[in-house]
């Protein structure tokens, strides 16, 4: 006879299969869909959305609000896990340095706060990000990011 699972384990996979449900959902919608960015922010604070979430912020073909609301729930919740923090900066010093998508630069910059510490070139970039005429808005959340890192 197989004993009961601890109510953990079953919290555990009721919110891997939710997890995986939504993921599942989110690849089936348009491109456009803005139901995608409602997925996203379902998985708020989820640690194990984060891959996920990386992924959809580096892939420059995505929903520009899906990757908005992912950059987003990244500065909210900076990955634990050591490469998975990196990947995620990566992440968004790329966002950050996409010329055809402002509003992702600006909540890029808005959230490579907790990232700039743990890596010299991504403090660089909000360096330069803060210096730079281009973008006003772009240039006042970096400079409220290296703030928040302490390096202003």
């Amino acid at each position: 006879m197989n004993p009961e699972p601890a109510p953990d384990d079953t919290t555990r996979t009721a919110r891997a299969d939710r997890l995986a449900r939504l993921v599942e959902e989110y690849r089936a919608l348009s491109a456009d869909s803005d139901r995608k960015r409602e997925i996203i922010a379902e998985l708020d604070g989820n640690t194990a959305a984060q891959p996920f979430l990386v992924s959809v912020l580096a892939d420059t073909g995505e929903y520009d609000l899906a990757r908005v609301e992912c950059a987003t729930v990244l500065r909210l919740w900076p990955p634990a896990d050591p490469d998975l923090r990196h990947r995620a900066g990566r992440a968004l010093l790329a966002a950050l340095n996409d010329p055809e998508e402002d509003l992702v630069r600006q909540y890029a910059a808005m959230a490579l706060g907790p990232y700039a510490s743990d890596d010299p070139a991504l403090a660089e970039a909000l360096i330069a990000a803060g210096e730079s005429e281009e973008d006003p808005l772009v240039r006042a959340c970096a400079r409220s990011a290296l703030e928040e890192a302490g390096l202003a």
